[in-house]
């Protein structure tokens, strides 16, 4: 059984894809993705990547509008052919404009279509192609800018996590007394590491000192800003890694006592497989707000703290650090309450989803 992923080339799409590539591969299937050229670099566990020309909807000017549609048409007619040329027995889509070509494609050939939403509320891609796919599935179990219409599609299954954060999950949290080390782990992506590297090294320096000494931190932080920060943390003697990327960002949010990050749709997944407390800042100005409904989530849940951009400030995010360095019990209970909120077997779940759907 051929079953084609398409997701666009950031990690956010890209690392659920090939969670539920494992997943399906483990059951037999073969896999093939279609997505941008952003993720020619991915090593992505398929037979075969197909780039297929798309383009985002950003600006409302004529000429924008046309190219845009220029290059979605253009992606749908390679598309189609990709799919009558390798007939797969379904098409699953992550979101992302570069899943609308081949997955309206898909329907169009009548080929089983699944779409995984991964956020909070529905993205503008997904809307489009809700009403054309087989079925829908969610990593959340309410979803917000779903036309009521639809609802019959629903299936939740959580956001499938890499074998990485499985892995890491199986870590407990065992929160620091009062006296002892306290780990922080800093990221935001390539949209939030700038943000993170301004607020959060003023941040420390409004600490106190007896606090600023049980601090090891963590933090990704943009090429343009590292000595920056890294000379920060030197001069206030806190022990500090600093890098553009973590590879191994799991098994470090497993060693973590507490995460500051952005609330992408993997990131809020990836804390509630693995169970940390976080503070978390949404992407602002987002036209769907998708980050901050996925982080009003796990705050909901009690798991973290949501802070909106205008109000993460140095201040701010120095009394947060502080009053929970001081109250480990809280810290416990906001991790077990971040593990309560997420699915760990959502990949599994959402292999079966597609099977089913592929086997009708």
């Amino acid at each position: 059984m051929l079953i084609l992923l398409c997701a666009g080339g950031t990690g956010g799409h890209l690392f659920p894809a090939e969670a539920l590539a494992v997943a399906l591969a483990k059951r037999g299937a073969t896999i093939d993705l279609a997505t941008d050229a952003r993720a020619a670099h991915f090593k992505f566990p398929a037979r075969a990547v197909h780039l297929i020309p798309s383009a985002t909807l950003r600006a409302r000017n004529p000429f924008a509008l046309a190219r845009t549609g220029a290059l979605l048409a253009l992606g749908t007619v390679k598309a189609w052919a990709l799919i009558g040329r390798i007939r797969p027995a379904a098409v699953v889509g992550f979101g992302g404009y570069p899943t609308v070509p081949p997955l309206y494609a898909a329907s169009l050939r009548g080929v089983p279509t699944v779409l995984h939403e991964q956020n909070g509320v529905m993205g503008r891609a997904n809307r489009m192609l809700a009403p054309r796919v087989t079925t829908i599935a969610t990593s959340f179990r309410t979803l917000a800018n779903l036309d009521p219409r639809l609802q019959a599609k629903i299936n939740f299954t959580g956001n499938p996590v890499r074998p990485q954060v499985i892995e890491a999950a199986a870590s407990a949290y065992a929160a620091p007394a009062a006296n002892e080390p306290l780990r922080l782990l800093v990221f935001g992506g390539s949209q939030g590491a700038h943000v993170m590297a301004e607020i959060v090294p003023a941040a420390i320096e409004r600490l106190p000192p007896d606090l600023r000494a049980r601090l090891t931190i963590m933090q990704q932080a943009r090429a343009e800003d590292l000595d920056r920060v890294r000379a920060i943390y030197k001069e206030l003697g806190v022990a500090a890694e600093c890098a553009p990327f973590f590879a191994d960002l799991p098994a470090r949010m497993a060693a973590a006592h507490l995460v500051i990050s952005r609330s992408g749709a993997s990131t809020v997944a990836e804390l509630s497989a693995i169970g940390r407390p976080a503070i978390l800042v949404p992407l602002p100005h987002a036209l769907d707000q998708d980050q901050f409904a996925n982080a009003g989530v796990l705050a909901q849940a009690g798991g973290a703290i949501r802070i909106e951009q205008r109000d993460f400030t140095p201040e701010r995010l120095a009394s947060d650090i502080e009053r929970l360095a001081a109250d480990p019990v809280r810290l416990a209970h906001m991790a077990q309450a971040a593990k309560s909120a997420g699915t760990i077997d959502a990949a599994e779940r959402l292999a079966d989803l597609v099977i089913k759907v592929a086997s009708h």
